[in-house]
């Protein structure tokens, strides 16, 4: 049976370079607003696969993410982000993609066509049966993804895929299969648009829930941010006058000598009770 990938196929639209830029802007604004359906259905899966970083980080585990290309950025962007955002060490959320760190800005001849390449990559971070591996690849024939994946759950490693077309090779090597189908791309094979938010979005629900699970968050707030520039320093504050009715010099001064709202609360109330 030959694999047909949605993701290829021709653009709903034609003659875009005739087109003006209010009807370009306008139609792929109407093509953006599939993403988040098709990304809802997806739902229970996404669920399953929290669920199960969770149990694995309570107990040290890690998350990994690898991809190639724009799918393999994401990746690396999704995890940059947890530690300022939620003041987890950055080894805990861990993205790989085809060709290092080169190919964050360049494009890597041949990377993502290594199948045994992907591997090599998690065997030096010492990827074990505590941790979670996430291959995202939007057309889901990548063959870095491939072997990455079969070589994961064959050890015994829970593993999943993203991936925008049904029933893909690197859906076939996952455990669990998150499959928005975002349908084809404004830009014939363009996946960097509908494909590349769709990866987004499910990454964006992925890490966030699990680190609310975990208690990264407090209410609806980033209590555990790391104070990186002045604008998380005042966001931090006010969070410490909501919370504890001080005024703002006072609240700022506990921020800075604890380092996180989380902390600087707790202390507080520790210090108040005694």
């Amino acid at each position: 049976m030959t694999f047909i990938k949605i993701t290829e196929q021709e653009s709903l639209y034609n003659d875009l370079e005739k087109k003006t830029v209010r009807e370009i802007l306008t139609e792929i604004n109407a093509e953006d607003q599939k993403v988040a359906l098709a990304v809802k259905k997806t739902i229970p899966d996404i669920e399953r696969l929290v669920t199960g970083i969770v149990e694995r980080m309570r107990c040290g585990g890690r998350l990994f993410y690898i991809g190639a290309g724009t799918s393999g950025r994401l990746g690396v962007l999704d995890a940059s982000e947890i530690p300022p955002t939620f003041g987890m060490p950055g080894s805990y959320v861990i993205g790989l993609i085809a060709g290092g760190d080169v190919a964050l800005r360049n494009a890597v001849e041949h990377a993502e066509d290594d199948y045994e390449k992907g591997w090599e990559d998690l065997m030096r971070h010492k990827i074990g049966k505590d941790d979670v591996l996430v291959g995202i690849a939007a057309s889901g024939t990548t063959p870095y993804v491939i072997g990455a994946l079969r070589h994961a759950r064959e050890k015994g490693i829970l593993t999943a895929a993203i991936s925008c077309n049904p029933d893909s090779p690197v859906a076939a090597e996952a455990e669990i299969k998150i499959e928005p189908i975002v349908g084809p791309e404004y830009v014939t094979g363009s996946t960097r648009m509908k494909s590349g938010t769709a990866q987004k979005m499910v990454l964006n629900m992925i890490t966030t829930a699990t680190m609310i699970k975990l208690g990264r968050v407090k209410g609806n707030r980033m209590v555990n941010m790391q104070l990186t520039n002045q604008k998380l320093v005042d966001r931090g504050t006010r969070m410490i006058v909501d919370e504890l009715s001080l005024n703002y010099e006072q609240a700022k001064n506990l921020l800075l000598l604890h380092g996180s709202v989380k902390k600087a609360i707790e202390q507080y109330k520790k210090e108040k009770e005694a």
